[in-house]
């Protein structure tokens, strides 16, 4: 069996042990931002739901869907939140494909801390968007994932599409 050697992730995972106050949820603190002010990387809101960038993404525009509701585990969805980051997930997938010529996605949720949810307390639905080559030397020789582009520059892009898409008849 190969291993993935990712040690950047417990970093990331427990930066929201140390920047956030007991019982505090990092998505809620997010759920209701400006989506123009540069401090946060919401790039969009459904109906029940708002889609966020990635602070540790695995390759560009990787996208977060979250619920507006504190809920850990798939079967406390509603059948409206259900709708909703399903159509949230095939807008992401439209503008991603248009914005940053998305080739594919991978698309999932970790439910549970035992299946490697960074943040295991609120679900959430991952989009990450693929391109042909994306796997080059630097991941497997240098073991250094390349970000090629500015998070902030990303979500400006996305905005645009998405506002763009919502104009359309």
């Amino acid at each position: 069996m190969q291993k993935l050697w990712s040690p950047w992730r417990s970093q990331y995972i427990e930066s929201f042990n140390t920047n956030q106050k007991p019982g505090e949820c990092i998505f809620c603190n997010l759920k209701d931002p400006d989506i123009n002010d540069n401090s946060n990387l919401v790039v969009n809101k459904g109906r029940c739901t708002y889609s966020v960038l990635n602070l540790y993404p695995y390759n560009n525009g990787h996208l977060i869907i979250v619920p507006f509701r504190h809920i850990d585990k798939l079967d406390l969805l509603t059948d409206e939140e259900n709708l909703d980051v399903m159509k949230e997930l095939q807008l992401a997938s439209q503008i991603l494909s248009k914005t940053l010529n998305a080739q594919g996605f991978n698309i999932g949720a970790n439910l549970g801390r035992i299946s490697g949810a960074g943040i295991d307390e609120h679900i959430h639905f991952h989009i990450v968007p693929r391109w042909n080559g994306d796997t080059n030397f630097m991941p497997v020789l240098g073991e250094v994932k390349v970000i090629s582009q500015d998070l902030l520059s990303t979500k400006i892009k996305l905005i645009e599409a998405y506002s763009g898409l919502k104009t359309k008849p």
